[in-house]
């Protein structure tokens, strides 16, 4: 059995529509099932999490065994389906250091993929027909090594794009987890990429891979959770959204300075200029983003932007939520006019796709992934990255309250054809038996 050829690294994925609930087809009894373990760093709360757990919602519902191993997994600080008994989630490892003097990030998060992979191998009961790993592709050795199992590799993006590297000391330290990072990806049975985008960057941080196949697979939203938020919304208090806001904007990222989220605030600073008394009254600025104690940047920028709120006056207008729950985030996707996705280059975004699938339009940055999901004037606006021309686009669903509607229903249907779970499920089923076989 072959993976499906429209998701080579070429070509654009075509789709069938899919609509519904997603439901566990009948099982060929001429497939075998198989034991998928996946590999995870830390299993919170963010897109490349998001990707694995449907993933693996995915392979179990073609009838595939799934289990997690992950070196870190906070009840309170993940998605339900890791703690609802959805899934096997095994801890390994969270002994382990994650930094070093208050830095090495990067060689602790190695050390504990490798860890983790040893205690799949020597430790668990696991024995697995395939390993789906993602993020960190060091631990891919050890399975090649030690374990028969076939190895597929999800890159959500070069991780030696992801870091500075302003001393020569930092760079001393980076060679060799960068050759590292290139050598041991190269060693997986398939590798998968998140988007077009980020295929071509593959291809430019790996010289040495240049020859070897990436597929793309964008990632999916299981619909069945849409679905039910769609038909019973749930309203948000007025703790959260007062009763006055007409015009409510969103934003869902991680507190991470990367993602740009001062974008959203100075944007909806710009707009106070371009409307009147009366339409400002009504307007209002949700930001809800995964936030994560341990993690330094996501304590420090969430001060970063309160106090930026506090000095332009705009605490009147604009709640922060942190680590919002899944019905939470859906009541919130409910309520909201659009969508502001302020990243610049994102790998992919799921935030879009899932936003669209609400029926609600995006305003995002015209780079990246979301150039692959957002449709231009038709499911919601790209913009360059700058606050005039996000409070621009704003402006529009202000003053034509209907546009909302029409951009998210072409939004809906746009991700039934193209991002559908069913066919996420049936790609992602075709290459594991690809692969194994």
């Amino acid at each position: 059995m072959s993976y499906n050829k429209d998701f080579t690294k070429n070509r654009t994925p075509s789709s069938k529509v899919y609509s519904g609930t997603v439901r566990t087809p009948k099982r060929d009894p001429t497939v075998p099932i198989m034991q998928v373990v996946f590999l995870h760093p830390d299993l919170g709360i963010g897109g490349a999490e998001r990707l694995v757990v449907d993933a693996a919602l995915a392979l179990k519902s073609k009838g595939h065994r799934v289990s997690f191993i992950t070196a870190h997994h906070d009840r309170n600080h993940c998605f339900d389906e890791t703690k609802d008994g959805t899934f096997s989630v095994n801890v390994a490892g969270d002994w382990l250091p994650r930094k070093i003097m208050g830095g090495f990030y990067a060689l602790c998060a190695y050390i504990r993929m490798i860890y983790i992979a040893f205690y799949l191998i020597f430790a668990s009961s696991f024995k697995p027909d395939v390993v789906f790993c993602d993020q960190i592709s060091v631990c891919i050795p050890v399975l090649r090594l030690f374990s028969r199992a076939k190895v597929v590799f999800y890159c959500h993006f070069p991780d030696k794009l992801l870091t500075k590297r302003e001393t020569f000391l930092k760079s001393l330290y980076r060679k060799p987890i960068d050759w590292l990072e290139e050598r041991t990806t190269g060693l997986a049975h398939f590798v998968l990429v998140n988007s077009h985008f980020t295929a071509r960057m593959f291809r430019n941080a790996f010289p040495s891979l240049k020859e070897l196949e990436t597929h793309v697979v964008h990632p999916t939203l299981n619909s069945a959770v849409f679905d039910k938020a769609m038909n019973n919304p749930r309203r948000l208090n007025n703790a959260i959204l007062p009763s006055s806001a007409k015009h409510v904007f969103l934003s869902i990222n991680r507190y991470e300075r990367k993602k740009n989220l001062r974008l959203a605030i100075d944007a909806l600073d710009a707009l106070r200029d371009r409307v009147s008394h009366e339409d400002w009254g009504k307007v209002h600025l949700l930001m809800a983003g995964g936030y994560d104690e341990r993690v330094q940047e996501n304590v420090q920028h969430h001060k970063e932007l309160v106090r930026l709120i506090d000095s332009l006056k705009l605490e009147n207008k604009i709640k922060l939520l942190r680590s919002v729950q899944t019905d939470q985030k859906m009541a919130l996707l409910s309520s909201c006019t659009a969508v502001l996705y302020t990243p610049s280059n994102e790998h992919f975004g799921i935030v879009p796709v899932e936003t669209m699938y609400m029926k609600k339009p995006v305003i995002g940055v015209n780079s990246g992934g979301p150039k692959e999901t957002i449709l231009d004037g038709v499911t919601g606006f790209l913009c360059e990255g700058s606050a005039e021309n996000f409070a621009d686009a704003m402006l529009r669903f202000i003053k034509s309250p209907d546009l909302s509607k029409e951009m998210g229903a072409a939004g809906h249907q746009r991700v039934k054809d193209n991002f559908a779970f069913e066919k996420f499920a049936t790609t992602l089923n075709g290459i594991i038996q690809s692969v194994a076989t």
